[in-house]
């Protein structure tokens, strides 16, 4: 049995990332990979949380730019995450992998209120947690919601997948001379505008000493190999480079 790094995790998808090549909505097959390799890290102790992203459904943020009034656009965008959650919940449990949906906005027919120590004790007994909803507030990203929900649960890292190996100093699909970064602190991310995650989220993992790494979701088997430790993708931590 392979040795685990991480005890307890939080690991925050993008809407997009479930929507495939398709660009819109849920691709079965896409849903089902990520629920199969979330499920071989049960299978060895390890305490899954998630938080899903919406923009594969509705942004918020993109509306309230062509005239939606943000608040409104913005709860909109918290329901798209419950859509997400309730899928990925589903293709958890087709894999045997108990579940349980917490939403920040209260809606008892499909989805647990969210209290920090029911979902403490869910994690403790092996079960999957899946944070919906958000915050709660809007004006608040899915992004803050995962470092928010990582720091209440005692997460040790935030695993953040992207379509991406982890951060490079320029865009790799726009500049061929683009170099990764394998560590870097969340201060320089700051400092650089680098779009991790957003700036309040970056904050608060930073001020609470709480490391996120980057990785590529599309390979198969990478989320095994960073709870197990293996050095993929880009870490951001709140100390030195060097620490």
């Amino acid at each position: 049995m392979a040795d685990i790094k991480y005890q307890r995790v939080l690991l925050k998808l993008s809407g997009e990332a479930l929507a495939g090549e398709q660009g819109y909505g849920i691709d079965p097959e896409v849903i089902n990979g990520i629920a199969a390799e979330i499920g071989e890290g049960v299978a060895l102790g390890v305490e899954v949380a998630l938080v899903i992203g919406g923009g594969n459904i509705f942004r918020g943020l993109a509306a309230s730019s062509k005239g939606m009034d943000r608040a409104s656009a913005d709860y909109m965008g918290m329901l798209a995450t419950v859509m997400n959650s309730l899928a990925m919940q589903d293709a958890l449990e087709k894999q045997d992998v108990v579940t349980r949906v917490q939403s920040a906005i209260d809606m008892q027919q499909i989805a647990e209120p969210y209290i920090r120590r029911r979902a403490v004790r869910h994690l403790e007994k092996g079960r999957v947690v899946i944070f919906s909803a958000g915050t709660g507030n809007p004006y608040f990203t899915t992004d803050t919601a995962a470092s928010l929900r990582a720091m209440e649960i005692g997460a040790e890292v935030i695993l953040k997948a992207t379509k991406v190996d982890g951060i490079y100093s320029a865009d790799p699909a726009k500049d061929k001379n683009a170099v990764k970064l394998d560590d870097l602190t969340y201060l320089e991310v700051l400092q650089k505008g680098l779009q991790v995650m957003d700036a309040t989220a970056t904050s608060l993992c930073m001020d609470n000493d709480l490391p996120m790494i980057i990785f590529d979701l599309t390979r198969r088997g990478n989320i095994m190999k960073v709870v197990c430790g293996e050095m993929i993708g880009t870490i951001v931590k709140g100390g030195a480079t060097d620490a």
